[in-house]
């Protein structure tokens, strides 16, 4: 496991979010980790300023559906960021890969188009344990991605 710690090292330089819009999706699968992230992003959000009724939230059944909801929120939604927020925990069978490769691909590709930048927010762990530790035991992933969010707008604002 790396040992570079995100929020260490990122934390200090977050711009004022408090003009900016977001989105985020999250996945009713595996709901007791992605609720604790989207918990944790929500408060890292209206940290750094952004107002409450300037976040949206959609719920979609399982993280390859991240990819339509995403794409439906930056279509409709008038925000400047997305954090999709998933959590696939390797099985028995290859689904695990399938879905972790196409979730990836869709959000790489909607990333691609220019819009407005997509946050992959998807642990993709080997059980639940790394996936509890990575939502808030030994890591807040949800911070880190609201942190990346913010940053991303920031950057996006820069060629305006």
């Amino acid at each position: 496991m790396s040992t570079f710690s995100f929020l260490e090292n990122n934390s200090d330089n977050v711009p004022d979010a408090s003009s900016m819009r977001f989105g985020i999706v999250v996945t009713e699968w595996n709901k007791h980790i992605t609720d604790a992230m989207l918990k944790s992003a929500l408060e890292t959000l209206v940290e750094y300023g952004v107002q409450e009724n300037s976040i949206t939230i959609r719920r979609v059944p399982g993280s390859f559906e991240l990819i339509y909801g995403c794409s439906q929120l930056a279509q409709h939604g008038y925000i400047d960021a997305i954090i999709a927020l998933g959590c696939v925990i390797k099985g028995d069978t290859p689904h695990f890969d399938y879905i972790c490769e196409g979730t990836t691909e869709g959000l790489v590709r909607l990333n691609a188009t220019g819009k407005i930048p997509v946050i992959n927010g998807i642990l993709t762990v080997n059980t639940e344990e790394q996936a509890i530790d990575r939502a808030w035991r030994t890591m807040d992933k949800g911070r880190e991605f609201a942190i990346t969010a913010i940053k991303m707008v920031d950057f996006m604002k820069s060629f305006e």
